[in-house]
C-alpha cells in the first residue's frame, strides 16, 4: 500500500511536471497577452473659420458617411464679404477696361503725332536745303522750324500720355488680380461655414451645441473611422523572440463573448511603452529591481462585421509556429 502511494505520488509529480512543460512550450509557441486594446483612426473635427454655430446636424454615436453635413456656422458675415469682394472685383475690372479704351485712343493719337512728326521733319530738312541755296527766305525757314518744334512737342506729350495710361493699366490689372484673390478667399470662407465628414465612421465626444462660438481649427468632436481596425498588444520582452511580422493572430474581444477574430502581426515597436511616457521610470538608485518591460505589437485585423469599439480590451494570441515573414 505504501509502495502504491509512493508510485502514485511520483506519477502525480511527473504528470504535473509534464503539464507544466507542455504549458511552457505552448506559451512559448503561442505567446498571449491581455494587455491589448482595439485601435482605430480618430479624426478630429474642426471648423476652418471662426464663428457662431448655427446648426448641429449629428448626434453622439451617429453613423456617418463621407460628405455628410456635420454642423454649420452662421454665414451672414461671410456672405456679405463675398458680395463686397464681387463688387470690388467688378469695379476693378471696369477701371481696367476704361484704361484699355483710353490706351487704344492714346495709341491712335501717338500714331497720328508720329506721322505729323515725320512729315514736319522732312519739310524742315527741305527748307534748310532751299535756304542754303538761297531759294527760301529766312521767315519760311523759321516757320518750318517752329512747326517742327510744335509737332515734336505734341509727339512727346502723346507718348508720355500713352506711357502713363499703360502704367495705370498695369496697376489696375494688379488690382483685378488682388480683388479676384480676395473673392476666392471669401468664397472659400463661406464654403467652410458648412463642415462635412471626411471619413466613414461614428460621431464621438460630441458636446457642440447651436449658438456656441467656435474658433478656427479648434477640434469640436471626433469621428471614429470604420475603415481600418487594429489591436495594440503589449507583450513582455521575453515573449518577443519568436514573434515576427506576418504571423497569424487570434483575438478575443472582452465585449464580444464567444467571438474570436483573426489578424496578422503588422509590426513590433522599437521602444517600450515606458520609453515614450511623460515620466519614464528612473532605475539609477540603490534599490533597483529589474522589471520586465512590455513592447507594443501592432496586430492588423482581418475584415470583419463585428461591432468593434476603439479602446476595447482584448486577449491576443500569436501563432509563432507559422513564420511567414522576417523582421
Amino acid at each position: 500500500m505504501k509502495s502504491f502511494k509512493t508510485v502514485a505520488a511520483v506519477a502525480m509529480l511527473i504528470a504535473v511536471g509534464v503539464g507544466l512543460l507542455m504549458f511552457w512550450r505552448h506559451q512559448e509557441r503561442y505567446p498571449s497577452t491581455k494587455d491589448a486594446y482595439v485601435g482605430a483612426n480618430i479624426v478630429n473635427v474642426a471648423a476652418q473659420v471662426t464663428g457662431r454655430v448655427d446648426e448641429v446636424a449629428v448626434v453622439e454615436n451617429q453613423a456617418i458617411k463621407v460628405g455628410d453635413l456635420l454642423f454649420t456656422i452662421d454665414d451672414t458675415q461671410f456672405s456679405a464679404s463675398v458680395d463686397q469682394s464681387r463688387a470690388n472685383l467688378g469695379s476693378a475690372e471696369q477701371q481696367a477696361e476704361s484704361y484699355a479704351t483710353q490706351i487704344a485712343a492714346a495709341e491712335a493719337l501717338v500714331a497720328s503725332a508720329q506721322s505729323a512728326f515725320e512729315t514736319s521733319k522732312k519739310n524742315l530738312e527741305r527748307s534748310k536745303a532751299l535756304f542754303a541755296t538761297g531759294d527760301l527766305a529766312q521767315a519760311s525757314l523759321d516757320q518750318a522750324t517752329s512747326d517742327f518744334a510744335q509737332v515734336s512737342a505734341r509727339l512727346t506729350t502723346s507718348q508720355s500720355g500713352l506711357l502713363a495710361l499703360q502704367s495705370g493699366l498695369q496697376a489696375k490689372q494688379d488690382d483685378v488680380l488682388s480683388a479676384r484673390a480676395q473673392l476666392e478667399i471669401d468664397e472659400a470662407n463661406l464654403a467652410w461655414t458648412k463642415v462635412f465628414a471626411t471619413a466613414d465612421g461614428w460621431i464621438a465626444n460630441l458636446t457642440l451645441r447651436p449658438g456656441s462660438a467656435v474658433p478656427a481649427n479648434a477640434p469640436q468632436f471626433s469621428i471614429v473611422e470604420s475603415s481600418e481596425w487594429w489591436v495594440d498588444a503589449n507583450f513582455k520582452e521575453t515573449s518577443l523572440s519568436r514573434i515576427r511580422p506576418g504571423q497569424p493572430v487570434k483575438i478575443q474581444i472582452d465585449m464580444l463573448p464567444g467571438v474570436t477574430l483573426s489578424g496578422t502581426v503588422d509590426s513590433i515597436g522599437r521602444g517600450s511603452g515606458d520609453t515614450f511616457s511623460l515620466l519614464p521610470s528612473e532605475n539609477a538608485t540603490g534599490n533597483w529591481v529589474k522589471v520586465t518591460r512590455r513592447f507594443p505589437v501592432r496586430v492588423k485585423l482581418d475584415p470583419t462585421d463585428a461591432p468593434l469599439r476603439a479602446g476595447g480590451s482584448t486577449k491576443v494570441t500569436v501563432d509563432t509556429t507559422s513564420d511567414q515573414a522576417g523582421e
